[in-house]
């Protein structure tokens, strides 16, 4: 399990209005092709340097393709970078201010008063 590579997954993803609407309408397409093409880039580097060994387990995977944004911050996702993703992603489908944050927060209700899973890279 990487939890860099969750993160960098977060990261990337949002940053990218494209790769943002790509992730809302093909979750599990978009996750291959990311973990195929850009897992192993270097973040703020020549676009020629790569890594070699960076890749998703398959709770990650499933995760990250099925949108389980509770199983993500599970597995120590950071929740600032995994809460603007789905921001970006979910709030159209609300009416009411702050719509999907408060479905959020429900979602991850079990976790109130347990210690956060750790986020620590």
């Amino acid at each position: 399990m990487s939890k860099y590579l969750l993160d960098k997954f977060l990261y990337t993803v949002d940053r990218d209005p494209d790769l943002v609407e790509r992730y809302r309408e093909d979750p599990r397409g978009t996750v291959a092709w990311w973990e195929e093409n850009m897992a192993n880039q270097l973040l703020n580097c020549h676009a020629g340097e790569r890594s070699t060994w960076l890749k998703f387990d398959e709770r990650e995977r499933e995760a990250l393709s099925t949108h389980d944004y509770p199983a993500l911050f599970e597995l120590g996702s950071h929740p600032f970078l995994c809460l603007t993703l789905f921001i970006a992603m979910f709030e159209r489908d609300y009416d009411e201010p702050l719509g999907f944050q408060l479905a959020y927060a429900e979602a991850l209700r079990p976790w109130l008063g347990k210690a956060y899973p750790d986020i620590a890279t």
